[in-house]
């Protein structure tokens, strides 16, 4: 019976936790606290989710396209033999 009450602990335990993950309110900031102040030169602060929005740089985008079937590569003029 030990066992049985353990698992049981064990396995709904961390899916209680997890089902609060999924929250969809607004995000605010904490009570006593407030957002940045608006940046030098822009009139008005910006909203959490802006702030949540990653920069460019840090998710940049694909700027190659890939090959979609097998080619041949095409002859090298720089590729040279080893010396030797």
């Amino acid at each position: 019976m030990r066992k049985i009450v353990t698992a049981f602990v064990l396995l709904a335990g961390p899916l209680l936790v997890l089902s609060g993950c999924g929250q969809t309110a607004e995000l605010k900031p904490r009570a006593g606290r407030e957002l940045p102040v608006a940046p030098l030169g822009q009139g008005e602060r910006p909203s959490a989710s802006k702030l949540l929005e990653p920069l460019p740089q840090a998710a940049p985008q694909r700027s190659v396209e890939l090959r979609q079937r097998s080619e041949n590569r095409e002859d090298d003029p720089f590729y040279l033999p080893p010396e030797g």
